[in-house]
């Protein structure tokens, strides 16, 4: 499916025209950008953290997964949305970007494993998995966001 068309439309949206015409409006949005993913980041991070048992360890692993997801999802809401706006801004540009598509794979992958893989894995009592289990799904989920966050950054340099 080529999505050129989408990127072209959005290209020339009303988005794109307040985005290119007004840096204050940019940077408000970039600044809920950023805040998004720091706390989609900083939940993930705790919550894996706490699983390898690492960090809050008077805390059982349960509430503290609970809790974290709550948050998990306002920040990718708020990155979800601001994100397409800054887009609108260079969605060509982003269009032919390997390292935007890196980053969309990769952050389709973690959503996909946060609401496929971790959180039905999880919404079980923690000590009726095996530990290991436990642990590699905390690793591989780290790895995964690492993954996100690395390629968003390199978005700038490509």
């Amino acid at each position: 499916m080529d999505l050129y068309p989408f990127f072209d439309w959005l290209d020339t949206s009303l988005l794109a025209d307040i985005s290119k015409a007004y840096g204050g409006v940019f940077a408000v949005v970039q600044m809920f950008h950023l805040l998004g993913m720091s706390l989609l980041g900083g939940m993930v991070l705790m919550g894996d953290l706490r699983l390898l048992n690492l960090v809050m360890k008077d805390i059982p692993s349960e509430v503290v997964i609970e809790n974290t997801y709550k948050w998990f999802n306002v920040g990718l809401a708020t990155m979800i949305v601001s994100g397409i706006f800054m887009s609108s801004a260079v969605s060509l540009k982003l269009y032919y970007n390997e390292m935007f598509w890196a980053k969309m794979t990769a952050l389709a992958v973690g959503v996909a494993f946060v609401y496929f893989v971790r959180k039905p894995l999880l919404s079980t009592p923690h000590d009726a998995l095996r530990p290991g289990v436990v642990k590699l799904t905390a690793i591989t989920s780290i790895a995964i966001w690492f993954t996100v966050a690395a390629s968003g950054r390199w978005i700038g340099f490509s």
